[in-house]
């Protein structure tokens, strides 16, 4: 076990932040905070859909909706970019029941002074749907999200009798500049990290493809921190080996999961 430093439990340790460039910087600095040498460099690159259309048209015709679910923060702000071009009122909002999928994505949503109804036990997919099943029998539901998405929530509740309606707020695509710089980074074992953050089944999908066959042997003694089980399985589907999860899918858990798993590792 390492001798716990308890200012700074990660110095010593290189940790990769794959985050978009705009989200990285809190994640970084409580990192950073703790002792650990903090990299950045993106995985992942937030853009706007080709056309918002169909998300213009559902926010005009909120009051036809009973339930409203919102699955990140980047799909409440891409969301209220809209309500603001509209001009739609906050008072459109009130008859929902919004359902948030986590702790910060409802952070997000009560910023914009809207009140959220339901966050489930656990922030992922499954849990939203066990929380609505049984209230959504024969209710219109909007779900806003990115475009690649898994499809659990839409088709599990219609299968729960809902109508449910799914509009793309932002797409998330691979940042091109950023495959050097990974590449470059995973051949030098000086500066190497000790550990890559994943915050989401994109994130661990273009990790791989921009490392692409450079990848097998630099990433020995590398552990890759996962911020929950679904994005533990999109690294096991990939080949890369889950050594972190957070118990807690937050920024909060993932960093003390880091922590923990740093802790355990032998002293060098």
């Amino acid at each position: 076990m390492r001798k716990p430093n308890e200012k700074h439990p990660l110095a010593g340790t290189r940790i990769l932040v794959g985050r978009a460039r705009h989200q990285a910087g809190s994640l970084s600095a409580s990192l950073r905070g703790l002792g650990a040498s903090v990299i950045e460099i993106p995985f992942i690159e937030i853009r706007k859909p080709s056309t918002f259309q169909p998300l213009d048209d559902v926010l005009k015709s909120l009051k036809t909706y009973d339930w409203l679910i919102l699955t990140s923060g980047n799909g409440v702000e891409a969301m209220w970019n809209r309500v603001r071009k509209l001009h739609i009122a906050r008072k459109s909002f009130r008859h929902l029941q919004i359902a948030a999928i986590g702790p910060a994505t409802k952070k997000a949503i009560v910023k914009h002074g809207l009140k959220v109804k339901m966050v489930p036990e656990e922030y992922v997919a499954e849990s939203v749907v066990k929380s609505l099943r049984d209230k959504v029998n024969g209710k219109r539901v909007l779900l806003v999200r990115a475009k690649v998405a898994r499809d659990v929530i839409p088709e599990e509740l219609r299968a729960a009798g809902a109508l449910v309606d799914v509009v793309e707020a932002y797409e998330t695509v691979v940042p091109e500049k950023s495959r050097a710089r990974l590449r470059s980074l995973m051949k030098n074992a000086a500066r190497r990290p000790h550990v890559v953050t994943f915050t989401s089944s994109s994130t661990a999908r273009n990790f791989a493809e921009l490392l692409g066959n450079a990848g097998a042997r630099s990433l020995k003694k590398v552990q890759f921190a996962s911020i929950g089980p679904v994005t533990s399985a999109t690294l096991r589907e990939l080949g890369l080996p889950v050594a972190i999860e957070a118990r807690e899918f937050t920024m909060g858990g993932l960093i003390r999961g880091i922590v923990l798993a740093r802790y355990a590792e032998p002293s060098v």
